[in-house]
This record gives structure tokens, sequence and C-alpha cells, in this order.
């Protein structure tokens, strides 16, 4: 394998290991055999995993979702993708009201083991309707596990847990780091759902981040590094299940929390986590807690006007500031 793996190749590493694991692993969306995917992320299983397990599939969200349900139900382990995040509003009642609620509903006797994948965020520009962060829809909606890698490594083996697990995964796919690289994982490597990670350690403040924003965070780390404030980094990894006793474990020595989320602040994941800090970990804070959040608009088409709405490195700097000096 190549020194480096980009995120977007990635996804299709990890889809591929699972599918050449478990005959029962399918996929299905729009664009994703012969095209490869819209962003290029199912590049190479049509031709090695054939039609009858990669599916071009119509226009139509709950035509995808709504297979992939009735697939799941009844002994498929179905990846379906939404091309993008925005568009998991069109089979709303599928992923909120149909999908998580079936174990429930049937005693256990019947599982829902699928992966709904999803491109996410903003940052390159492409409006109101294709750019949200809606990670905070899923986290409305018990039953649903949420995944949202930030490297190519957590990519797939996040995808090898997600695919595994028994219960529904939705696996935000984050645009704005498609083209990113990393080290490639060896074999057989699983990312456990649920376990965040300390991708940066430092002893005055913990920044909290979840896929792009991670890099975001870990570049506001070093420049705050210049300034003689050394910031941990905690990569969540998931909202679902949330790893609380990680960000609270670093609170243990930094006493100083900020989170540094795409969703808009209304409603966001930052939060939940913020809720539970105040709720398990109060005695530990030093100091307010903030939250780098969206704005509560309509995200613009225009760049510069973007940049105004979503987390960047001088607001999370800006923030970590006003905190160290508390």
């Amino acid at each position: 394998m190549a020194d480096v793996i980009t995120y977007r190749e990635a996804v299709a590493e990890g889809i591929a290991r699972e599918m050449r694991r478990d005959t029962t692993v399918v996929c299905l969306g729009e664009d994703i055999a012969a095209a490869g995917g819209v962003f290029k992320t199912t590049v190479g299983l049509l031709k090695e995993f054939g039609p009858e397990r990669v599916w071009d599939t119509p226009i139509s969200e709950q035509a995808i979702v709504g297979a992939a349900m009735g697939a799941a139900m009844t002994g498929m382990r179905p990846v379906a993708e939404i091309m993008f995040s925005d568009f998991l509003a069109c089979c709303w009642d599928y992923l909120a009201n149909e999908i998580p609620k079936v174990r429930y509903m049937t005693g256990g006797q019947v599982t829902v083991p699928l992966v709904v994948r999803t491109a996410n965020g903003g940052g390159l520009g492409f409006g109101a309707q294709h750019s949200q962060a809606t990670e905070n829809w899923a986290l409305t909606v018990p039953g649903l596990k949420i995944a949202a890698p930030a490297t190519p490594a957590d990519v797939v083996g996040m995808m090898a847990a997600a695919i595994r697990s028994d219960d529904p995964v939705v696996f935000f796919e984050h645009k704005a780091l498609l083209a990113t690289k990393g080290a490639p994982p060896p074999p057989g490597h699983v990312v456990e759902l649920g376990r965040a990670a300390v991708v940066r350690e430092g002893a005055d403040v913990t920044l909290v981040a979840l896929a792009s924003t991670v890099p975001l965070a870990l570049k506001a780390a070093d420049v705050l590094s210049g300034e003689g404030i050394e910031a941990e980094v905690v990569d969540l990894r998931c909202l679902v299940p949330l790893d609380a006793a990680t960000v609270l474990g670093s609170l243990r020595g930094t006493s100083r929390l900020v989170t540094v989320e795409e969703n808009p602040y209304q409603g966001g994941w930052g939060a939940t986590v913020v809720s539970i800090v105040a709720d398990e970990g109060f005695g530990l804070l030093d100091a307010p807690v903030r939250r780098v959040a969206g704005e509560c608009v309509p995200l613009p088409f225009a760049d510069a006007l973007e940049e105004q709405v979503i987390p960047t490195v001088d607001k999370v700097v800006t923030a970590v500031r006003g905190l160290a000096a508390y």
C-alpha cells in the first residue's frame, strides 16, 4: 500500500475491506457504481465486487434508505450513501422514525445493521442547501450511532466498526477533508465507536473538536503555543456513543474548555458536551466554558461570507485567549 492515503481513498478502502470480509455487505446510492461516487469515494468497488453488491439507485433518498432498511432487517449489511448530508431531510422519516426504533419495538427480535454514509459540512462554497453540518440532526434521535472521522486511518477503522455494528450508524464524511492525506492504516484496523482521541497534549485548555474542526483546532493550538498557551486537542470521533470520560479526563489537567463545532450554536453538539461537563465536571472548571460554533444563519455561497459563519482558526484563538486571561 502507498505511504499515504487520502481521506476519499480511505472511504473506498474501508468499505472494500469489509466487503471482502463479509459477503452480506452491499452498497447502494446515487452514482456510486460506474461513476465511483460524485466525490470519488467509491472508486473501484463496482470493478471488484460487481453490480450484485454495488448498486446505482434512482435519485430518491427514501428509496435508498428504505431499501437499505429492508435489506438490513432481512440479513444483509447495507451501506447506503446519501450524496449530501443536507438531503437526510428527504428520508428523515426512515432515519428518525423507522430505523432507530425497530430493535426496540420488536423487543430485540429484529436488528437493523446498516450504515448511512453522507458527505457533510461546509467551507467549500457550496451554498445553503449543500454545506450544512448536520450531525446535530441525528443527535436528536435516540437509537442512531453517529461517527465523524477526521483522518484517513480513522475513516477506515471507524467504517469497519460501523459496518460490523448491529445498530444503525450515520457516518459523516467531511467534504473539506476528502483531499487530506494521512498514513494508511494496517490490515484489520478497527476503531471502536465511542472512543475519543487526544490528538495533541497540553496543560492550559481543552479544545474538543470533531471532523473538520480537528485540524482547525490543531492549527489554533500551534498559534497559541507561540503565545505560551498549550492547548490539549480532543478529537471526539463519535457523537453516539459519546466519550465524555476522555473530555472530563482532559479537563482534570487543564480546567478550561472550548468546544469547536461546525453545527449552528443553536442546538449544536457542543451544547450536549458542555451540559455533561456542567453536570459531571463542574468542580474541574476554573473558567467559563466557551463554544465556537457556526452562526445561526443559512450558509452563504460567497467564500468571504461563509468564513464569517463557520468556525475559523482566528475565532478559536480569540476564544482561548479570553479564557487564558480569566
